[in-house]
């Protein structure tokens, strides 16, 4: 079993920055890609971004390219979001989720995986 813990969220203004942790323990027989999702009031989930296992691969949701970088270290079993120019619009609470992957290179930038963190409030507003 894998636990994922979030942190870093709050409250932040217009054109700041926040910088979202992702902590894993426990084992698991498999290598993970990592993935970003997040959910606004009153709409649905969606993805924002993913890393390969290895860290080599990422991808991200046109709406946050240029503006959010995912990074990890696997010896600290950590993976960050780090957020930039930030808008109203991002406001929502940000999940952190692993997906087993057999391909270390892979980034699934998708909303499917075995492994959830319980997700952290961030809320962008003047």
């Amino acid at each position: 079993q894998l636990q994922l813990v979030e942190s870093g969220g709050g409250l932040v203004q217009p054109g700041g920055s926040l910088r979202l942790s992702c902590a894993a323990s426990g084992r698991i027989s498999h290598d993970y890609a990592t993935i970003w999702l997040r959910q606004a009031p009153g709409k649905e989930r969606e993805v924002v971004s993913c890393i390969s296992a290895s860290g080599s691969t990422t991808d991200y949701n046109d709406s946050v390219k240029g503006r959010f970088t995912i990074s990890r270290d696997n010896a600290r079993k950590t993976t960050w979001l780090q957020m930039n120019s930030l808008k109203p619009e991002d406001t929502a609470v940000y999940f952190c989720a692993a997906k087993m992957v057999v391909f270390p290179m892979w980034c699934p930038l998708q909303d499917d995986a075995d492994y959830w963190g319980d997700g952290t409030l961030v809320t962008v507003s003047s």
